[in-house]
């Protein structure tokens, strides 16, 4: 195996920044508890003022499909991914009047979409955000995020994906789930995005 393939293919979907001092720290929706624990350390270390957890549920399930971790911890009675990823967000100390949760987002085009509108809603059009997200899902949110908040500065601080194992930058092609999440990615980047690029681009072009 050719490794500067691989290494292409890591460098393109796990995308990373050092944490900054930013505006607001956005989270895509999800069941995973690891993402708001991460986003609520951050926010403890004074890097953004608010937090935005995002999602309502997966449009392939149609209801919240449960929590996938730590359930001992934060229980499992939730309606949507915002509402089980405030649940953790204030455990791990994060005061509930810096939460600004989005429910309704379905997929990571809606978390994007949906999060630059409750944030408008408030009056916060941020100049530097951070992203939280599972390591592999870094680079389709960096470019829907950049689509929809296209004045904002983004740094992606990625978790890494918890269930049975880690996926990592470092390990994904060494198993079969690695290797299926990591090109699932090249794959809905190749055939989810570009619709949204040209509806924006055109928005943009026809004044809308």
């Amino acid at each position: 195996m050719n490794m500067q393939i691989i290494d292409d293919i890591t460098n393109f979907i796990f995308v990373q920044n050092d944490p900054e001092p930013a505006d607001v720290i956005l989270i895509p929706g999800g069941r995973d508890s690891e993402l708001p624990e991460y986003a609520a350390q951050l926010w403890r270390k004074g890097l953004a003022p608010v937090v935005v957890p995002s999602g309502r549920y997966s449009i392939k399930t149609g209801a919240f499909a449960g929590v996938r971790s730590h359930a001992e911890r934060y229980g499992r009675d939730f309606m949507t991914e915002a509402e089980f990823y405030t649940k953790v967000l204030i455990i791990c100390g994060v005061p509930a009047n810096v939460i600004l949760a989005e429910d309704q987002a379905a997929f990571t085009q809606q978390n994007a979409v949906f999060s630059r509108k409750i944030l408008a809603e408030n009056g916060i059009r941020p100049q530097k955000a951070i992203i939280c997200c599972k390591a592999f899902h870094a680079r389709r949110c960096l470019m829907y995020y950049q689509l929809y908040f296209p004045d904002t500065q983004f740094l992606i601080a990625p978790v890494p994906y918890v269930e049975a194992c880690d996926i990592t930058r470092d390990n994904w092609y060494l198993t079969q789930k690695g290797r299926e999440k990591v090109f699932g990615e090249l794959s809905r980047i190749g055939t989810q995005f570009p619709a949204e690029f040209e509806n924006v681009l055109f928005s943009e072009k026809d004044g809308k």
